[in-house]
């Protein structure tokens, strides 16, 4: 609606008039078009205010903002019409009053011509608010819209992301507070094991079933039997933390000792 507004912005503020007669046929179009704005913008309020668009969060902002332009609308309106009011019409007196001649008719053309003139100022500035108005309705609207998709996406991508065990889901929690894979010492060569920072005992079924999916990574460029391999869980992995927990039973148990534990007893071995 900008596109309305600044064009008739435009004209109320180039009009060429002489007042009485001749500015009424000028300012007469400019008024009903006004009008017919304010009209054309509170049904837009309207169904606005009756849309899902009141459950996007920000819209309250547009809403009043949408309803400002009435206000600036009205008030361009009731700035046109007070410039039809000072405007000196040459009808007849009453009888026993002397009529106009052209000196008294200068003369009172002169004394409301600022006036006619301040109030064409006043609804150029209101029209002119109306236009920004609604450019930064139409941008909030464009910006809570696309906020809402992404919300929306991003919604969809925590309930479309990979789905693991309740085991699984328990594990990965564990590893991502700090995990590491290493090589007991006490249960002879290649018996490779998980530790967790808070102590919760992942199975290497469960850790291998992980890292197949690509749910957990390690660091492969340190030993298992020397200080272990370091265990993050990647982004795919966190996409699965992120949904619900499965309604299973867990099937993790507390390890006796920590991670810092099983760092000590691979650097014995």
């Amino acid at each position: 609606m900008a596109h309305d507004f600044e064009p008739l912005k435009a004209r109320v503020r180039d009009i060429s008039y002489t007042p009485g007669r001749d500015a009424l046929r000028h300012i007469s179009p400019l008024l009903l078009q006004a009008q017919d704005l304010t009209a054309t913008v509170l049904v837009r309020l309207t169904a606005l205010d009756n849309s899902a668009y009141t459950s996007i969060a920000g819209s309250r902002a547009g809403l009043e903002l949408m309803a400002s332009v009435v206000s600036s609308s009205s008030l361009a309106g009731t700035d046109l019409a007070h410039v039809v009011l000072a405007n000196p019409y040459e009808g007849a007196q009453f009888a026993g009053y002397p009529a106009d001649d052209e000196a008294v008719r200068t003369v009172r053309h002169a004394e409301v011509i600022t006036q006619m003139n301040g109030h064409l100022d006043d609804a150029v500035h209101q029209l002119d608010l109306c236009a920004i108005g609604c450019r930064y309705v139409a941008t909030g609207i464009t910006e809570n819209l696309a906020s809402e998709r992404e919300h929306e996406s991003a919604a969809v991508r925590q309930t479309t992301g990979p789905t693991v065990t309740a085991a699984q889901y328990d594990a990965l929690s564990a590893l991502a507070g700090g995990g590491l894979l290493y090589e007991s010492a006490t249960r002879g060569l290649g018996a490779t094991r998980v530790a967790t920072e808070d102590g919760t005992r992942v199975s290497i079924v469960t850790y291998r079933a992980l890292h197949e999916r690509g749910l957990v990574t390690r660091d492969t460029t340190t030993s298992l039997m020397s200080g272990g391999q370091k265990i993050t869980v990647p982004e795919q992995g966190r996409q699965a933390l992120a949904r619900p927990r499965p309604n299973a039973a867990p099937t993790t148990t507390t390890l006796a000792g920590p991670l810092k534990a099983a760092v000590a007893q691979g650097a014995r071995r």
